[in-house]
């Protein structure tokens, strides 16, 4: 078998594979004999019908698909490993030529790793994000964990007001038809939360127990119901009851109740330090998300689309594993989105070409910085996941597979080197 690998431009590999007629004649000899019982002709016994018989009731290219299954994934593997080819889309086959006594001639084209390059990406400036604390913030704290501890009161001697929970029953109609969707019997609505669309809640208030009231509204002119968007709509609202939010006093008492501190002020200083751990984790994320946007955009690098669609398919699958935790696929997500799924994969090109940029940065930032995983660094690492997923040390299988190991010194080696470009940003 002759091999000639010729790369092409943006990344394309063509490899071709010529098997001359003297070998193809061979591999069409095996072929018979492997398959023979296959071919069945009247007045032969299964297995004994000649090979010229079988050619012409079956046509001379009936062997021809055995000698391409058996033989042209085994050459291209070969090929791919002994030219160090780092193949990134599935491999399109093409015949050239192909018949008895001839050369058997095929054409093999991939796409291989993009190299990327790099520049400055020490000093990547980001913006300086504040993690001081303030006083409202430590105030804002308290006010939702009232609201956790909050009773709830039904009451009956006033209009509603804002701040209320509402039930209620409601329809809405668009030029005196009622609409899908648009009818509740004892909602919970609270007045205030912004929940349903603007004027509904404010046209509300003051409304008494047992009252009935139309309340007009105007849907907006971007509504996920196409068919209501920018109309006007009348909804009948019967108002049932009203409930009151009843905060807790912010005493010691109240410090008691929802912690392990005895005063109000031991619990402020231990919120403030909360406070604090939760601006800093932010702060942290926003740094590292900055961070990868600008260091995204200075990768230089031509992205084959092939590697695109190979990157969307790896991240539908993904997300598909994702959502069947939930008892969903994405077949269902998508619908539920009111989108297909080619559109959802166009809607993921742009991410699928972000981490492609990334990877292939980092790759390159590691070549330039020596950055390696260390072999202990891989089997702290796996051991690390066995323990998390309930492998502890039973199986060692895992440490030697090399499957595993390989994956794991990418993922080391693009943490290590994300932290060499993360400890030399500059924040402004």
């Amino acid at each position: 078998m002759n091999v000639k690998v010729e790369k092409k431009e943006n990344s394309k590999v063509e490899i071709e594979f010529t098997m001359d007629k003297k070998e193809f004649n061979g591999e069409l000899d095996k072929a018979f004999a492997k398959n023979a019982k296959k071919f069945k002709v009247q007045g032969f016994r299964a297995g004994k019908v000649p090979r010229s018989v079988v050619e012409n009731v079956y046509g001379d290219g009936v062997l021809y698909e055995y000698v391409i299954e058996d033989t042209v994934d085994d050459a291209y593997r070969t090929a791919v490993i002994e030219n160090n080819l780092e193949v990134v889309s599935r491999p399109e086959l093409d015949i050239k030529q192909i018949g008895k006594d001839k050369d058997f001639i095929y054409v093999v084209t991939v796409y291989v790793k993009p190299e990327a390059t790099v520049k400055d990406y020490k000093g990547i400036e980001v913006k300086k994000v504040s993690t001081r604390v303030l006083k409202k913030d430590v105030d804002e704290e308290l006010e939702k964990i009232r609201e956790k501890n909050a009773r709830i009161v039904s009451v009956e001697d006033r209009e509603l007001k804002d701040g209320d929970i509402s039930v209620i029953d409601f329809e809405g109609f668009v030029d005196g038809v009622a609409f899908d969707g648009g009818k509740a019997e004892k909602f919970e609505l609270t007045i205030g939360s912004n929940q349903f669309i603007p004027g509904f809640e404010t046209q509300m208030v003051g409304m008494k127990i047992g009252e009935e009231r139309d309340v007009n509204v105007k849907f907006p002119e971007e509504y996920h119901a196409e068919n209501l968007a920018g109309k006007d709509a009348t909804f009948k609202v019967k108002l049932h009851e009203i409930k009151e939010k009843i905060l807790p006093k912010l005493d010691d008492e109240f410090a008691k109740d929802v912690s392990e501190f005895d005063t109000l002020e031991e619990y402020k200083k231990e919120l403030n330090k909360k406070v604090k751990e939760d601006k800093e984790r932010r702060a942290s994320v926003e740094k590292e998300n900055e961070t990868i946007d600008k260091f995204v955009e200075k990768v230089e690098v031509e992205i084959p689309e092939a590697m695109i669609d190979e990157e969307v398919d790896k991240m539908v699958e993904e997300m598909n594993a994702n959502l069947s935790y939930q008892g969903l696929n994405i077949e269902q997500y998508v619908q539920y989105m009111g989108i297909t799924l080619d559109d959802y994969k166009k809607e993921m090109r742009g991410q699928a070409e972000k981490r492609i940029k990334l990877n292939l940065g980092l790759e390159y930032v590691a070549k330039e910085e020596k950055i390696e995983a260390t072999e202990e660094e891989i089997d702290e690492k796996i051991k690390e996941l066995m323990a998390q997923y309930g492998n502890g040390d039973s199986d060692d299988s895992i440490l030697k597979n090399e499957n595993a190991r390989n994956y794991m010194r990418q993922q080391i080696a693009q943490e290590k080197t994300m932290k060499v470009i993360t400890q030399n940003v500059v924040e402004k």
